[in-house]
């Protein structure tokens, strides 16, 4: 049971970590052309980071299931840094 439980908490983490960094990606967007807009960068940068660890961490334990979630998450993440960087 424990190991189960284990792998439900990582899982929760790196969703809620992938959902900061969907969240910090709005917020980027809104300040397109404003001031903020550095500032909304540099912390969307570091949710996508946070969220990649989280996403790492519960990728050693998932279920089959939860792997397949995941890894849609990291490329997700991915496609998201890769339109910025355009």
């Amino acid at each position: 049971m424990p190991y189960h439980k284990d792998k439900q908490q990582a899982f929760q983490a790196a969703q809620q970590g992938y959902t900061q960094a969907v969240n910090a990606n709005e917020q980027r967007i809104t300040s397109i052309g404003k001031a903020d807009y550095g500032k909304e960068l540099a912390h969307l940068t570091q949710e996508v980071n946070e969220a990649y660890v989280q996403i790492d961490k519960a990728l050693e334990v998932a279920s089959e299931h939860q792997y397949e979630q995941l890894k849609q998450y990291q490329q997700d993440l991915q496609s998201l840094m890769d339109d910025i960087s355009q």
